[in-house]
């Protein structure tokens, strides 16, 4: 068998401290999961069951990075988050069980064209072209448990030019990390390589050409972003 296209190269993130990269399966992101966030989305932050919608694998974005102004926007929104990374598949996993399933945790930020993404929402249309655009997911590097364990709390943090805009904390998500894996494994099979981006705390708002955006998280360190010109 010969493939008709040259098979595109396998998407990755680095991992601190080593030279060896997690290929990326899948993105799977959480909505509305802190409930100051879901308040000024207009929600009701209520435990309903979480919902998901996923980005490519090749939207992943190294920390560091330099990305144009994404097209057909004017408003494009940053979104501090947590990512989990599966390391071992499953499904049906108990949630007492389901962080057995994951390798390690990262910075991330949920790029969005906002603009794009509320339309969607309110036509009652997918929100793909308002999240899951072309390098709309940068993530750090990913800390293995074995050094960091199972963060449950600490401070999620983003600046826009050194000003701050987001700041909360772990603790607050209204859905866990287990709650998270365990919830998503009953409607597919998890696989290694799949990533979990985990809800942004409030204070989502706009970057503008020339914006250098800086996520952190307590014990995980920073991930820096900077927006270029646009497309």
């Amino acid at each position: 068998m010969s493939f008709v296209f040259e098979p595109a190269a396998t998407p990755s993130v680095a991992v601190a401290g080593s030279e060896d990269r997690i290929p990326v399966r899948r993105i799977f992101c959480v909505g509305r999961n802190y409930a100051a966030h879901a308040r000024e989305m207009g929600k009701d932050p209520d435990r309903d069951p979480p919902f998901f919608f996923l980005k490519p694998a090749d939207a992943v974005v190294a920390d560091g990075a330099t990305l144009p102004y994404p097209p057909q926007t004017g408003n494009f929104h940053y979104e501090a988050e947590l990512v989990a990374v599966i390391g071992t598949g499953g499904r049906n996993l108990p949630e007492d069980k389901a962080l057995d399933h994951v390798w390690g945790y990262a910075v991330g930020n949920d790029l969005t064209r906002r603009d794009l993404q509320l339309t969607a929402r309110e036509q009652g249309r997918p929100w793909d072209m308002g999240k899951g655009f072309d390098r709309s997911a940068p993530i750090a590097p990913v800390h293995p448990v074995s050094k960091v364990g199972h963060p449950s709390k600490g401070r999620i943090r983003l600046t826009v030019n050194g000003a701050v805009k987001q700041d909360a904390d772990l603790s607050e998500l209204i859905w866990s990390v287990p709650e998270i894996v365990s919830i998503l494994s009953h409607s597919i099979d998890l696989q290694p390589g799949d990533l979990i981006m985990t809800g942004t705390p409030a204070g989502v708002g706009p970057l503008v050409e020339g914006d250098t955006c800086v996520v952190s998280i307590e014990g995980l360190g920073d991930l820096t972003t900077t927006i270029g010109p646009r497309e």
